[in-house]
């Protein structure tokens, strides 16, 4: 790049997702968790000294370098301890995504959420929402898939999960909700909002103070 007419180097970016990006406390499992940590732990002194050594020698060949990127969102208070970096990313966890529930370095209240109208009320007990299966990619699982969240207390069905076009929940509070009424869902990471729709509405309190386009709403597909 340094050689190349037209460019000049001004910054780098690492991302240390072994670290910022696996939950070290993972629900039922606390040999997996303890290990992760262990790995965590372990990482975090390596990388350190190889991202400095990193920006040695790329400053040796371009010493304007003015910036150097590092971190996300299980890793924030780790990279900002190192002198190498200058600024620090936090990444999907400024959405609070459910995948954050499981890191012991990171605790917020969820900061977005999407909502899906009651279409039919099949029994009692029941409802089916319109759409709602956008699971986060990563390995399939569970763990990839939005949660009910408001009304507190519904579920999926074992036997359906969420679905791309209906999705059937069970439990008491499907008994109060009636045809239009909104299920509020979370959704595992941040991407699945920006891909399946068009604009969020940002909310302060009790009002909608602005609203703003997804890059699909822009009319880009990048993917």
């Amino acid at each position: 790049m340094a050689r190349r007419p037209g460019f000049r180097l001004v910054g780098l970016m690492a991302y240390e997702g072994h670290i910022a990006g696996v939950g070290d406390s993972v629900a039922g499992r606390p040999l997996r968790s303890r290990a992760i940590r262990l790995m965590q732990a372990a990482g975090r002194r390596e990388l350190a000294a190889r991202r400095a050594e990193v920006v040695r020698a790329v400053r040796a060949v371009a010493p304007d370098l003015e910036f150097v990127n590092g971190g996300g969102t299980g890793s924030v208070q780790h990279t900002a301890a190192e002198e190498s970096v200058t600024e620090i990313a936090a990444g999907s966890g400024l959405y609070v995504p459910r995948l954050f529930d499981n890191y012991t370095s990171f605790t917020a209240r969820p900061a977005a959420l999407f909502a899906q109208p009651v279409v039919r009320r099949p029994g009692v007990g029941v409802v089916t929402v319109l759409g709602g299966g956008y699971p986060a990619s990563g390995a399939a699982g569970p763990d990839r898939l939005p949660v009910p969240y408001l009304p507190e207390g519904l579920r999926y069905d074992p036997q359906e999960g969420p679905g791309e076009v209906q999705t059937p929940l069970i439990g008491a509070p499907a008994d109060d909700l009636l045809i239009g009424d909104k299920v509020w869902f979370r959704h595992a990471k941040a991407g699945e909002l920006c891909e399946r729709f068009d604009e969020l509405q940002l909310i302060e309190g009790d009002r909608v103070t602005a609203t703003v386009p997804t890059y699909r709403g822009e009319g880009r597909t990048f993917l």
